[in-house]
C-alpha cells in the first residue's frame, strides 16, 4: 500500500519560514517524480514545486521561485519543501504527490499518489 504522509505545517507570521516533510512508503521515491501542490479554501488545487527522481531537475510555480526550495532524500524516502518569506496568500493545505513517470510535471492530474495534506497558515 502506498502512503504519503506530510508534516511540518502550522501557523507562522508573514515573513516567517516553515519546512514541510513528506515520508513515502510502499514505493521507492528514487523511481518517482515528486511534487508539492496546495489548495486554499474555495480554490482549486494548484502546483507549487516538483523534483525529478534524481533531484537534479526542479520546477516551481512563478510566485514560489526564490522563496521555496524543494529537495529529496531518496535514502530516507522523504521529500522536503523549505518555505521562506511566507505571505498570507501562501495559506493553504499543502499536499505531497508522487508520479510513476520519471519526467517532472507541473500538472496536478499527472500525479497518481497523494498524501492527506498539512495545513499552513500565514497570519499575524
Amino acid at each position: 500500500q502506498v502512503q504519503l504522509v506530510e508534516s511540518g505545517g502550522g501557523l507562522v507570521q508573514p515573513g516567517g519560514s516553515l519546512r514541510l516533510s513528506c515520508v513515502v512508503s510502499g514505493i521507492r521515491v528514487s523511481s518517482n517524480t515528486m511534487a508539492w501542490h496546495r489548495q486554499a479554501p474555495g480554490k482549486q488545487r494548484e502546483f507549487v514545486a516538483t523534483i525529478s527522481w534524481s533531484g537534479l531537475s526542479t520546477d516551481y510555480a512563478a510566485s514560489e521561485k526564490g522563496r521555496f526550495t524543494i529537495t529529496r532524500d531518496n535514502a530516507k524516502n522523504t521529500m522536503y519543501l523549505q518555505m521562506n518569506s511566507l505571505r498570507p496568500e501562501d495559506t493553504a493545505v499543502y499536499y505531497c504527490a508522487a508520479r510513476r513517470s520519471v519526467g517532472i510535471s507541473i500538472y496536478t492530474g499527472d500525479y497518481e499518489y497523494w498524501g492527506q495534506g498539512t495545513q499552513v497558515t500565514v497570519s499575524s
